[in-house]
Formats: C-alpha cells, structure tokens, sequence
C-alpha cells in the first residue's frame, strides 16, 4: 500500500501546470539568435543571456542558426517543446521576411508565443558631409522625381521599410540602392557614390562622431542623447511625417502554446533583467533603449507593424534579391 501511495503522489505531481518547468529548470536555455554572429540580433541575445543566466539561476548560451534572412532559426524555435528551454530573440523582420519570402515556414502569429519586448534602436538619415541636404525637408524635396538615389542594408530590411515609409509619407520616390549589410553601404556614401543612407543608428553612430558621415534626422520620437543637436523628423515640419517614428525593435518569443506560468516566469526575469542599470547601460552604449512590456504588450507591437509594413510590401511587390 505504501509504494502504490508513493506512486499516486509521484503521478500527482507531474499532472500539475507546474511540472514542465519542475522538468526544465536544470536545464539549459537556448536563445536563438537567428542571424550571423555580430549583428543587433546576435548582440541583443547575449546582452540579455548573461543576466538571464543570473536571474534564473540556469545556464543560458545563445544560438546562432542564420539563412533565409531569420526565417531558418525562427522555425527551429518554432517547432520546439513549448517548455521554456528554447527562446527567440527577434525583430521587426519576424513580420516582414515573410510577407516579403512569401513561403514562411509558420505564421509569426500562431507559431510563437510573445514574452517580453527586449529593446530598440532608432533610425537615422545621414549624408556626406558635404552634401547640400541640411534638413529632411531638402531629403523629401529630392524625392520627387524617383531618381534620387538613397542608400540601405538590403531589400526588405528595416532601413529599406524606413525609405519606402517616408515616401509613402510625403508622396516622395527615391531610388534604392540595396547594400548587403549596413558597413558596405556606409563606405560608398563615405566615398561619394551615393550622397545619402538610411542606417541604424547603431550602425552609423561611429562614422557620425567621426565626421565621416552627417546625421540629418533621428527617427525617435526624442532626440538621442548621443546626438543632442540632431533633429527628430518629427521635428523637420514636413507634412506627412509631423508623427513619424522609426526603430528596429526586438523581442523575446517561445514556441506557441507555451503555459502561462512558463510564460509569466520568463517575462518577470525579463522585467528584472532589462531594469538592471548594467544592462541598460550597455544597450545604451549601443544607442538602443532597454525596456520590457507585457506579452499583450510584445504581441500588440509587432501587430501594429504588421499592419503597417505588410500591406506596404504587397503594394510595392518587394521581393528578395
């Protein structure tokens, strides 16, 4: 009788919510990184993975799966155990990489479970130092006849989006040209064979404080710290982009039908994490701004891009290069 006692107590205990996290908590927590080392994502991930592994007391190590612009390490966390045990740390991409592929794996909607917004990093124009473009004013004025070449990342990148946005905006048409990666398109405008880029301002913070580049709008909805005197477009008066605001944001997901105290466990050490003054410190460093949400909150972002980017990539039929 007694063994069969121990027995309906041991059963007992694994049929409570709480047994996957019992089962999960010595082990270790990927956090798929589902770029190349180096790049926002990558770095993003293992900021928040050192003081993880602090909070939670359990190893954390970041992943790195890149191919098929963030789609191939999305889906592997996509189609994990729902335990906890593997994160994603994405963007604003996990919307428009598939609108733009059209043949996603998953459906960023249904595929994922939203934990907690991470952080973002606002978008800037810049120029060479030489150039005639003071003001966006002068950026949107040459934007009407199309031929205005404007320098980004890479097709259906953020910065990409950005360009297309203000255009959309003001009425404006520039030529693109689609750089693979941020570093290449900054050297041909620091050489003069494109006069403007827009970049994040992670990316081009260096080349602004050197005087290799000139910044002529944040697209924060304040101005940085970093770059005091530099204008927001919110601030350039154009009509159109009176309150037009810009970031490359990222967050952290798990595989969908994660339970809510998993999901609630993992937003706490979240809050915890990104309210640290060493970590906002470095993301600061980075001219990005740490903060986490609620999952309403996390999930309610990325619809609203969504809403806004999807229906953009349609109509201009952006498709991978």
């Amino acid at each position: 009788m007694r063994l069969v006692a121990i027995a309906a107590a041991l059963i007992g205990l694994l049929a409570t919510p709480w047994s996957a996290e019992a089962q999960s908590a010595d082990r270790p927590i990927k956090l798929m990184a589902p770029y190349a080392p180096g790049g926002n994502i990558d770095v993003t991930a293992r900021i928040v993975a050192d003081k993880l592994r602090e909070v939670l007391g359990t190893t954390v190590v970041v992943e790195n799966k890149a191919g098929a612009s963030g789609m191939i390490g999305s889906d592997v966390v996509a189609r994990a155990a729902p335990d906890g045990t593997n994160l994603l740390v994405s963007a604003n991409s996990l919307v428009a990489v598939p609108a733009i592929y059209g043949n996603a794996p998953y459906d960023w909607r249904t595929a994922f479970t939203p934990i907690s917004h991470i952080q973002r990093v606002p978008t800037v124009l810049v120029v060479t130092p030489s150039s005639p473009i003071k003001t966006v004013a002068d950026f949107v004025a040459l934007g009407r006849d199309g031929k205005f070449a404007v320098a980004d990342s890479g097709v259906g990148t953020t910065n990409h989006l950005a360009i297309e946005l203000i255009g959309q905006a003001t009425g404006g048409r520039y030529t693109i040209v689609h750089y693979k990666g941020s570093g290449a398109a900054s050297l041909d405008v620091i050489g003069g064979q494109v006069t403007a880029q827009v970049d994040q301002l992670n990316s081009a913070i260096a080349h602004i404080k050197a005087g290799k580049l000139r910044a002529v709008a944040v697209m924060s909805d304040k101005r940085v710290p970093q770059l005091p005197d530099v204008p927001t477009v919110k601030e350039s008066g154009v009509k159109g982009l009176e309150n037009f605001t810009h970031s490359t944001f990222t967050g952290l997901f798990g595989p969908a039908k994660m339970a809510p105290e998993t999901v609630a466990r993992l937003n706490e050490a979240m809050v915890k994490v990104l309210k640290d003054p060493a970590v906002v410190q470095r993301f600061a460093e980075l001219t990005a701004e740490a903060y986490p949400s609620t999952p309403q909150e996390t999930a309610a972002m990325f619809e609203a891009e969504d809403k806004t980017v999807v229906p953009l990539i349609k109509r201009l039929g952006i498709k991978p290069e």
